[in-house]
């Protein structure tokens, strides 16, 4: 249940940021400071994956986009422990791919507006689902490791 909660947050949360944002920008505008030499906010669209790669590949990214949710759902108890980091990582994994996946079906890009920078250094711009995934993959690996280390020391913290 757990998982089901967290990634319809991420995905709600994903969707109403990227609906604010195409509302309230301009496509390709002038970025708008929140933190000046650090995080502005802008309206990009992003046709392709991380970083850009696979631009103009929207069937592609969408068939992968579904492979990887098929696979997590199918052999989701024999890449992850059913401990609540584990649990959470999976949450937030599925909620970043759905919301992406959302824009990727209903508009043909996904739309991108976190820019942060320092100096001249720009980060591509990305977006709540995005920032779901990466925190899952984190979580994922740092939990992995402690559990690897200390496997005495982790239990179930909650039924499935």
């Amino acid at each position: 249940m757990l998982v089901l909660i967290l990634g319809l947050v991420v995905v709600v949360l994903d969707q109403l940021t990227k609906l604010w944002v195409r509302g309230s920008f301009i496509y390709g505008g002038e970025p708008h400071a929140v933190v000046p030499g650090l995080l502005n906010l802008v309206y990009v669209r992003n046709e392709g994956a991380a970083w850009g790669m696979l631009g103009g590949q929207q069937l592609l990214l969408v068939l992968l986009s579904f492979a990887v949710l098929i696979f997590l759902a199918v052999y989701r108890r024999k890449v992850l422990s059913p401990t609540f980091d584990h649990r959470i990582a999976l949450g937030l994994m599925v909620g970043g791919i759905c919301g992406n996946l959302i824009d990727r079906i209903r508009l043909g890009w996904v739309t991108d507006f976190l820019d942060f920078h320092i100096g001249a250094y720009h980060w591509p711009s990305f977006n709540v689902a995005d920032s779901a995934i990466c925190t899952a993959v984190a979580i994922y690996l740092l939990s992995s490791l402690w559990h690897s280390r200390h496997p005495l020391k982790h239990s179930v913290d909650e039924p499935e």
